[in-house]
């Protein structure tokens, strides 16, 4: 196999998979506000293509070979961490002397992983591929629990094993203004100014 593609990690940044819920990636992660969105959905559907056909190829090269209607969320789960094999992410093992260290000051023999962002972003394209290319909802093998447990279990390791918070942000509202104060503001403004000049007096 081609190991580039499989190099799940070159195409999704940690910022952008750890805000894309699986299946959240599902519906398109472009906002309609940015101004780059036409080109956020073109790369999205891009990158959608190019999984669907990496998961076929892993089907065809399964042993046995797989159908995609045979395919299950356990199926799923190889294909995850056959993918282990290619990150770029390292994750510390508990008796690591940096387990828990965002930025480790020296190398360590801890395997490399795929980011758990990277894994999810990964399973919400796969989960809206497979209904576009004509699956059932309730048969989609990306949507399974065990999936779901799985990439669950991927991101509370990684997060206690590499000291990365992946709560969302809240993103902070400006407080609202009050229409009272701000018209007193204004006839306060208004007050300091000085009167218009009357006809005649230029």
């Amino acid at each position: 196999m081609d190991t580039a593609s499989f190099d799940v990690e070159s195409s999704n940044s940690e910022s952008s998979g750890m805000n894309a819920g699986s299946g959240a990636g599902a519906g398109g992660t472009s906002s309609s506000s940015s101004p780059n969105s036409s080109t956020t959905l073109s790369r999205y559907e891009n990158q959608k293509r190019r999984d669907w056909n990496t998961f076929g190829q892993y089907l065809k090269n399964h042993r046995p070979p797989l159908s995609l209607s045979r395919c299950s969320g356990a199926h799923v789960l190889e294909f995850l961490r056959y993918l282990d094999q290619f990150g770029k992410t390292k994750v510390h093992t508990s008796i690591c002397p940096f387990y828990g260290h965002p930025n480790p000051p020296a190398p360590c023999p801890c395997p490399l992983r795929q980011a758990w962002g990277s894994l999810d972003a990964l399973i919400g394209r796969l989960r809206a591929a497979y209904e576009e290319n004509g699956g059932k909802p309730e048969t989609n093998p990306f949507g399974a629990r065990a999936v779901r447990l799985y990439l669950r279990e991927v991101r509370d390791l990684q997060s206690k094993a590499r000291g990365i918070s992946y709560e969302k942000k809240k993103r902070k509202r400006p407080p609202p203004q009050h229409p009272s104060s701000s018209s007193a503001g204004a006839a306060a403004a208004a007050a300091l100014l000085p009167p218009p000049p009357l006809p005649g007096q230029g």
